[in-house]
Parts: C-alpha cells; sequence; structure tokens
C-alpha cells in the first residue's frame, strides 16, 4: 500500500488567497481513455429527458443541466456496454447529479422526505405505493424525483441480477444516509472532522451505486463471494476515494464561493494548519497514492476459475475507466470550471470566485 502524505502546518503566508496550482492527476494516471461510439447520441437523448421530466427547473438551472454534460460522463465510464444500457445509466448519472443539486440546499426534514419518495420508486417498481414505515406518512401524490427514479429503474430493472439490483439499492440508500448526515452538520453549521468526512464522503459521493450499474453495463451479476472479496473491496474504495477526492480540489473554487463545507480542502485549512494551495497539494498527493494503490492491489486480485475470472477482469476494467473517465470529464463540464475547462487542465491555474 502506498504511504498517505503526513499532514503538517506550513509557514506560508497566511494572506487571502487568489487563486491555486491544480496537481497534474491527469499526467499521473496511466489508464487508456475510451469513449463509447453512441456516447453524443445516448447524452443528447439522455439530458433531454431530465429537461422535460423536470417542469420546475429554472432557465437557469436547464442551463446548468445542458452544461453538466453528464452523459458523456457515462459514455467514458461505461463505453463497452450496448446502447440502450448506455442510454438507462446515462438517465441515472443526469438524475444522480440532480439529486446532489436539490439536496444541497435542503433542510434535514427535506432529505428524509427525498429518500423516501426514490426509494419507495426502487422497491415498488410498478406503481407508486405510499407507506407509512417509521410512522412517516408518505404523500399521496408521488413527487417527482419519485417518478424520474421510477422510470428509469423500470428500464434498469429486466437487464440487472438480483445480485446487482440489491447492491443498487442498498448503496442508493446509503447515499442518502450520507445526505441526511450532510444536512444535519449544515443545519447546524458544523465542518467534519477529518476521518468522519472521508467515512461520509465515500457515501455523498454517490459512487457505489455507479459500481453496481458497473456489472449492468457488462450484464454480469458478481457472486457475493467477488463482491465481498477484500481484494475487490479494496479497488472499490481507491475508486471511490479517487474520484471523490478529485473532485473536492476540481469542485472546491465553487463550492467556497457558496459557503459550502463538504469538502477536504476546507477541513484541511480549517483543522490542519494549511494553506489552500497546501490543502490542494495534499489531496493531490492523496489521489495519486490512491492510483498506485488501485495498480498494486489489481495485480493482487484472485482467481476463482475462467468464468468468475473473465467477469471479474471486466468489472475492474469498468473501475479502471471510471477514474480516468472522470479525471478527464471533469475539465469537459462546466459544472467546474465554466467554459474555460480546456485552459485550465491546460495551465493547472485556478482564480478563486469571490464568496
Amino acid at each position: 500500500m502506498a504511504s498517505c502524505p503526513t499532514l503538517l502546518g506550513t509557514d506560508e503566508s497566511k494572506a487571502t488567497p487568489t487563486s491555486f496550482i491544480l496537481p497534474d492527476l491527469v499526467a499521473h494516471c496511466p489508464f487508456p481513455l475510451v469513449y463509447h461510439p453512441n456516447g453524443d447520441t445516448v447524452a443528447q437523448e439522455s439530458v433531454d429527458w431530465l429537461d422535460t421530466s423536470c417542469p420546475d427547473l429554472s432557465v437557469k438551472q436547464r442551463k446548468a443541466l445542458r452544461g453538466l454534460k453528464a452523459g458523456e460522463l457515462t459514455a467514458y465510464c461505461y463505453h463497452t456496454t450496448q446502447p440502450e444500457r448506455l442510454r438507462v445509466i446515462s438517465d441515472f448519472m443526469n438524475y444522480l447529479f440532480h439529486l446532489d443539486n436539490i439536496s444541497d440546499g435542503m433542510m434535514t426534514r427535506d432529505t428524509e422526505v427525498l429518500s423516501d419518495s426514490v426509494m419507495n420508486a426502487l422497491w415498488f417498481s410498478q406503481s407508486y405505493r405510499p407507506t407509512n414505515g417509521r410512522g412517516k406518512k408518505q404523500p399521496l401524490d408521488e413527487l417527482n424525483a419519485g417518478k424520474l427514479a421510477r422510470d428509469f429503474w423500470a428500464r434498469c430493472i429486466p437487464g440487472a441480477g438480483p445480485g446487482t439490483q440489491a447492491r443498487f439499492k442498498e448503496t442508493l440508500a446509503m447515499f442518502f444516509e450520507s445526505v441526511h448526515i450532510q444536512a444535519q452538520q449544515r443545519d447546524s453549521a458544523c465542518v467534519a472532522d477529518l476521518e468522519s468526512y472521508i467515512s461520509l464522503r465515500r457515501d455523498t459521493s454517490g459512487c457505489k451505486p455507479c459500481w453496481a450499474l458497473i456489472e449492468y453495463a457488462l450484464d454480469i451479476d458478481l457472486p457475493p463471494f467477488v463482491v465481498e472479496d477484500p481484494v475487490i473491496m479494496a479497488l472499490n474504495q481507491s475508486t471511490n476515494d479517487l474520484v471523490t477526492w478529485s473532485n473536492d480540489i476540481f469542485s472546491y473554487n465553487v463550492e467556497q464561493s457558496r459557503g459550502d463545507t463538504h469538502n477536504m480542502i476546507t477541513i484541511l485549512m480549517k483543522y490542519h494548519g494549511h494553506t489552500l494551495q497546501t490543502a490542494v497539494d495534499y489531496v493531490g498527493e492523496l489521489c495519486r497514492s490512491t492510483i498506485n494503490t488501485f495498480i498494486q492491489d489489481r495485480a493482487s486480485v484472485p482467481s476463482w476459475g475462467p468464468d468468475i475470472d473473465k467477469m471479474v477482469a471486466q468489472y475492474v476494467d469498468g473501475l479502471e475507466a471510471w477514474i480516468v473517465g472522470s479525471l478527464h470529464w471533469s475539465f469537459m463540464t462546466e459544472r467546474y470550471f465554466g467554459k474555460a475547462g480546456a485552459d485550465v487542465k491546460k495551465n493547472r491555474f485556478v482564480a478563486l470566485l469571490p464568496s
């Protein structure tokens, strides 16, 4: 296992920074970048689906949806799947970012209502069946977020094995639980310590349901003894950490401008004596370490026989595609750097937005 950099303070100037330099994570990533041949067509269909299915979106939100390019991210990360399955996954990716956007400003109670509606759609995919679980009465009319979940999930179920379906539902429920905790922290103006943050962030990232969709994309259903193998679990976690921690770097500028503290860079500056640049550098080293660890662990994957080994190799290739695809997509989307992504990717210079 590659060692983590040591948390240290700094003697650098405490003057308010106006910019920072990104670590060159793209150069450190050795994996090939591949785009699905139907990626652009499916991406357009998918963004149109969410746009037309969300009547309450503002003009600004619709513009942001188009600039997000979640379908293009999907085309990088699931580049071997059938076009029909790519579309289902792309719809979920657009939807996941939509959930992230609408939950960001929610109070704790609101995140519970959102979670109940979405999970209801996954458990009762045929039609809306309001329940009174845990003493909470669900509304008679289904929330739009539930309708969207029911739409893509009903199309996913026929091609997803029972293990894949179970993992998707379990991990999406974990996502909502973590979003609820994040909302509690936001309500109380709490900034988590580093260890607590890392544990929570692995679920607020929403990556784990995406790993279940790797199986769906490949038309495989991994046996429980493979899913629970320590090396496979380590590969999952390394991929999650790389995607999540690199996102903390790429999204920091936008998040600091709106006062969002759910970011490792913020925590390093608040609790560990870092300046903005040393915090960015530290997280960059963590990201490089996760890529190195992923490569090392991949060489240690056990053998379970030819048939299972083939499935596992395809699955790990899917994790690899997520690592390289998410890094390149982060400069393609307008979510973090607006229309300047190509220049930022080349020069790695980020001017801070006003808060």
